[in-house]
């Protein structure tokens, strides 16, 4: 095994783990856990979008770091938090509690996104597309097990009084995570001056003012923003879609192994189809993939409200996924192509925090549409927000061509 094929079996591994720690702590659970601690939609969105809101803080800081002073530092940490948050929910019994461990939870993939992004396409640049669709495929795996497996332990321990059947799927949680430091600690030490390009050996001292040139010069990128704006309207419309889809499909007397069953359908779908589409970014204009993806995502959320079956129901799940495996996969690849590469760490991560301010607003204010002018409406204005950034991305990255 080459050196280079090592880290990515390494990575993907890491990736693995951790992503499916993370899923089967919130989904189908963590919705069905606040409620079943006597709070509403608005409070349930609210605690959804905590996780999320660690990376809008977090992910882009990381990105820099990794560029300075390397990626197995920071991934140790992430190892750390995978570890010791499962453990936090089994003490929880008020659901306001839930907020910090959310966002302590969060921390970790909020390191983990960028850090494992980056190495990707800089160790990769010939075929960084098709790399990240594996890497992201195989920790799909992850989040298409996650449900199933969340799933059944609720349904089987629902005799259980007190929540344990929900304290079972932490301890799976944690279980999970263990390997994921044992994977980080195999991994080569890497050199920071082999990531930023220099030729020094100590480490950049790094400034606050380093933070503030990074992000502004990605804000100023109008194709590089814009395209953050694409990945932030996947992800506040997946956001939305993952918290309050459990709770509709409730009101139809939808069992919880069955909830978990559409959601791991939908990521099923996600991992098989990532692998080729990230090979399409690699041939293709990947601004036309990332637009074919992101009014996928918004058509599938105006037919949602028009479903009461379970058939259809999976139908409009996987469309989703489908639309979501075709635009996420090429974004970061086309982040890749048009970011300079002493600050790619930082693009990706930025690109991270944006994605994570969409995935931690879509909850909160679906949960807030929903509770003033029902569920359906919830869902029109995820899909607004899909044609709009659409037309941002547009005229962002055609206007000069």
């Amino acid at each position: 095994m080459t050196k280079s094929n090592r880290l990515f079996q390494l990575l993907c591994w890491i990736g693995f783990f951790g992503i499916f720690s993370t899923t089967i702590s919130k989904n189908p659970v963590l919705p069905l856990f606040v409620k079943s601690l006597g709070s509403g939609d608005t409070v349930i969105g609210l605690i959804s979008a905590v996780s999320p809101f660690a990376g809008i803080l977090f992910s882009f800081p990381v990105g820099l770091l990794a560029d300075r002073l390397g990626r197995k530092r920071l991934l140790l940490l992430s190892a750390a938090v995978f570890i010791i948050s499962p453990l936090l929910y089994i003490f929880i019994t008020n659901a306001f509690w839930l907020i910090p461990v959310r966002f302590f939870h969060g921390i970790a993939t909020a390191i983990l996104g960028p850090v494992a992004s980056a190495a990707l396409v800089g160790e990769y640049p010939e075929t960084k597309g098709e790399k990240l669709g594996l890497y992201s495929s195989v920790t799909l795996v992850g989040r298409t097990i996650a449900p199933i497996a969340g799933g059944i332990i609720l349904s089987v321990f629902a005799f259980l009084n007190s929540g344990w059947n929900y304290r079972f799927v932490y301890l799976l949680a944690f279980l999970v995570s263990l390997p994921i430091a044992l994977f980080v600690l195999t991994l080569d030490q890497d050199s920071p001056s082999k990531l930023n390009g220099s030729s020094g050996t100590l480490v950049k001292k790094i400034q606050f003012l380093d933070f503030l040139s990074s992000l502004f010069h990605f804000v100023k990128q109008g194709r590089l923003f814009s395209t953050g704006i694409v990945e932030m309207a996947t992800y506040f419309c997946f956001g939305a879609f993952e918290t309050f889809l459990p709770l509709y499909l409730q009101s139809l007397h939808v069992s919880a192994f069955w909830i978990g069953m559409i959601f791991s359908s939908q990521i099923l779908a996600i991992a098989l189809s990532k692998p080729l589409f990230g090979k399409m970014a690699d041939r293709v204009d990947k601004r036309i993939q990332i637009l074919a993806g992101i009014l996928i995502i918004g058509l599938s959320l105006i037919l949602l409200p028009f479903s009461a079956s379970i058939a259809l129901i999976i139908g409009i799940s996987l469309i989703f996924g489908l639309g979501m495996s075709l635009s996420t996969v090429a974004t970061s690849s086309y982040v890749g192509d048009i970011s300079e590469k002493n600050s790619l760490g930082a693009s990706m991560g930025a690109l991270s925090s944006i994605k994570d301010i969409g995935h931690s607003s879509g909850p909160f204010i679906a949960g807030i549409v929903i509770a003033f002018a029902g569920r359906s409406w919830g869902f029109y204005a995820c899909s607004l927000f899909c044609i709009l950034s659409a037309v941002w991305f547009t005229l962002a990255n055609w206007r000069k061509s």
